[in-house]
Formats: C-alpha cells, sequence, structure tokens
C-alpha cells in the first residue's frame, strides 16, 4: 500500500492533484487507514497511471470522470467508452485546425515584421499609427461612417 506521496512519485503526479482525483472519485479502488489516510494500492496507481494519461491528452475533468464511471460499469460500455473518445479526437482535432490557422496569422505577421525591420514598409502594426497608413490597408480598416453605426 502507498500514501498519497508515494502514489504522487510512482505517477509523476503532485500530491495535490492525487488528492483531488481521490476527492472526485476518480480513484474507486482507494481506501483509508486507521487513522483516515489515503492508501493505494497497484489498482489505484493504475487509476491515477490511466487519469493522467487522459489529462495529457486534454480530456475534461468531467469527461474523465465519465469514462472511469463506464469502465467501472464493465464491458458492456465498450461502444460508450469509445464515443467518448472519437468525440474528444474530433474536439483535439478542432483545436489543431485553430492553431494551424494561428500560426499562419503568426507566419503573415513575422514576415510584416520583418519586411518594417528592412524599412520595406510602414509600421502598419501599431493602432497608433493606423490613421496614417489606413489608405494602405483599407479592406481591414472600418470606415468612419460604418464605425459610427456599430
Amino acid at each position: 500500500m502507498y500514501t498519497v506521496k508515494e502514489a504522487a512519485q510512482i505517477t509523476g503526479l503532485t500530491d495535490h492533484a492525487v488528492r483531488f482525483y481521490t476527492d472526485k472519485g476518480m480513484v474507486p479502488s482507494v481506501q483509508r487507514n486507521q487513522n483516515n489516510f489515503r492508501m493505494f494500492d497497484e489498482e489505484s496507481i493504475n487509476w491515477l497511471r490511466g487519469i493522467k494519461c487522459l489529462k495529457q491528452f486534454g480530456m475534461p475533468i468531467d469527461v474523465i470522470k465519465m469514462y472511469i464511471d463506464l469502465c467501472l460499469e464493465g464491458d458492456s460500455t465498450i461502444s460508450q467508452r469509445y464515443k467518448l473518445m472519437m468525440d474528444h479526437k474530433e474536439d483535439v482535432l478542432a483545436k489543431l485546425e485553430e492553431a494551424k490557422q494561428h500560426i499562419a496569422y503568426l507566419e503573415e505577421k513575422t514576415t510584416l515584421y520583418q519586411d518594417i525591420l528592412k524599412n520595406n514598409s510602414p509600421d502598419t502594426t501599431n493602432p497608433a499609427h493606423w490613421e496614417s497608413v489606413e489608405h494602405l490597408h483599407s479592406d481591414v480598416f472600418y470606415s468612419r461612417t460604418t464605425a459610427h453605426k456599430l
């Protein structure tokens, strides 16, 4: 049997995380000793490792808890667990696409900054200068009449 500190060391989690997960009911096999301290057996360590893995994949705590509850129900929930994983995969792929868009935007911005540094372009990145460069980028600036209507 392992203490919270030992379970944390074995799993690479913090003491706080181990306590948090057990308090949330996510470590079903955790036991208490005569002093009411949490005690972890090998199964408990495996639950903690599984939680850590799912958390590293970016799965939210409430979904991990749902997954654990389904695991406890047994093999009849395999299709539901599969669906949880597929739904999370879709969420992660959507975030990846968003991150790709952020990278593309940053690539454009860094190219613009390189041009500014080489004196090939005026500084259009500073809002304090936008009135003087508005004519260069009319497609991205609100017209004064449109802006007042908003």
